[in-house]
């Protein structure tokens, strides 16, 4: 298919475009040539006829001459040619009435001052101009059938010479780029020898070396930074967790300590998944294995997880399935993307309810809550974009990035996440994976 926007295409159109334009100046002057020498021959042989006749006749009000020529003193030509004559040969078409019928041939005619007498001298061009009448013009009208049909020619076998010249330059002009293409999309090696290069394509592929560098740089520092903070954090969770199962043992009897020693376990616990997940985050989706994952075990266990944000007030959670769907996919980062979404539709919904819909295409949350603003709908998953309250414009409390670690982690597994506003109030989340 025939792309307009390909670098090698707009070549071959501009060079095609270019011939035509050349070819098409080439046939204008040739034409302007052929006209002012067929005017030229015309005036200087009806000049003759002139004199001739003069010579010949004396002063008459129209002298005829054969081939096809008249001589009227001015004030007995035609009155059409009277409105149109100048000193510049012209030529009108007219119809010619003979013994072989109607038809249509053109009329040269001009105007001509001599000792103070003016002349309107005319040429039928369809009368045959024999040769020993003038044969230069009847020699200049063989020639130029002859040089138009050449020209005609030459026109035709200069588009497809362009044609066939524009696509060979194509592609020795676009070599480079894809040879740069290629060498950007297999190894580090091949775009280091196209640096050495002095064309464009080396200042390009300099550039590209540069800024992946630069992107390498930053993505080994990202990793050693997660890998660094995860191994740092591993070892006092790991004493949290111990310290605490064992104070939770002690404290059997107190029923009110023994439950702030389960949720420092179970905060720990949770702290440890977080920074598992966002170590997954930090390595390449193809080196992650996706095992078989139920996604309504998931969604329950956050809706359980999260239910503490819901104490005192007015709303009703429930998640709706029709059957227990499953997804491959690595449970700790659906966990946080599906943590994050309904901890957001806990915090924000003050009354009503929230719903948490799974098919086989998608899991849906979905609000009755404060909603987002139409002016941060561009901002939606900007990081450390926090929503605001309509009628007070005050930042609601937390740290928008919520939002900014769903779509992260809906771009690493390749899933959609939209969002939608609620008719009633409201916001609804949808996140579409591939099973």
């Amino acid at each position: 298919m025939f792309n307009i926007d390909s670098i090698a295409n707009k070549f071959r159109i501009s060079y095609f475009l270019f011939a035509l334009l050349l070819c098409t100046t080439f046939v204008s002057i040739f034409m302007y040539a052929e006209v002012r020498i067929e005017q030229e021959l015309v005036k200087a042989r009806l000049l003759q006829q002139l004199e001739l006749s003069q010579e010949k006749e004396g002063e008459q009000t129209v002298y005829t001459a054969n081939p096809g020529i008249k001589i009227y003193h001015y004030d007995m030509a035609p009155a059409n040619l009277q409105a149109l004559a100048t000193e510049t040969v012209q030529e009108i078409p007219v119809m010619v009435n003979n013994q072989a019928g109607n038809f249509e041939t053109n009329l040269h005619f001009f105007a001509y001052q001599q000792n103070k007498k003016a002349y309107i001298l005319t040429y039928l061009e369809d009368d045959e101009m024999v040769m020993e009448n003038y044969p230069v013009l009847a020699i200049f009208e063989h020639l130029e059938d002859i040089f138009a049909d050449a020209l005609k020619i030459a026109v035709v076998l200069s588009l497809l010479i362009a044609a066939i010249f524009s696509h060979l330059s194509a592609k020795q002009i676009t070599k480079p780029l894809l040879d740069l293409k290629q060498a950007v999309e297999t190894d580090h090696q091949n775009l280091t020898e196209l640096t050495h290069l002095p064309s464009e394509v080396g200042v390009l592929a300099r550039a590209i070396d540069e800024k992946n560098h630069k992107l390498e740089q930053y993505l080994k520092r990202e990793q050693l930074f997660t890998g660094d903070v995860s191994h740092e954090l591993r070892t006092p969770l790991t004493i949290i967790m111990g310290a605490s199962e064992v104070l939770a043992s002690q404290l059997e009897d107190n029923s009110r300590l023994s439950e702030f020693a389960n949720r420092i376990s179970t905060t720990a616990k949770e702290t440890s998944e977080i920074i598992s997940a966002l170590l997954l985050l930090s390595r390449a989706p193809e080196q992650l294995d996706t095992p078989q994952t139920s996604i309504n075990t998931i969604a329950l266990n956050e809706v359980s997880r999260l239910k503490y944000l819901l104490r005192h007030k007015p709303v009703n959670c429930k998640v709706v399935a029709d059957e227990d769907y499953v997804a491959y996919v690595r449970p700790e980062l659906l966990k946080m993307a599906l943590g994050n979404l309904i901890k957001n539709a806990f915090q924000y919904t003050d009354d009503g309810e929230v719903i948490i819909t799974i098919d086989s295409e998608k899991i849906t949350v979905s609000d009755t809550g404060l909603g987002i603003p139409e002016i941060m709908m561009p901002l939606l998953y900007e990081r450390f974009e926090r929503l605001k309250e309509v009628n007070t414009g005050d930042q609601v409390e937390g740290t928008g990035l919520g939002l900014s670690i769903v779509q992260r982690i809906m771009a690493h597994m390749d899933w959609q996440l939209t969002h939608q506003a609620n008719k009633t109030g409201g916001s609804t989340f949808s996140i579409y994976y591939n099973k």
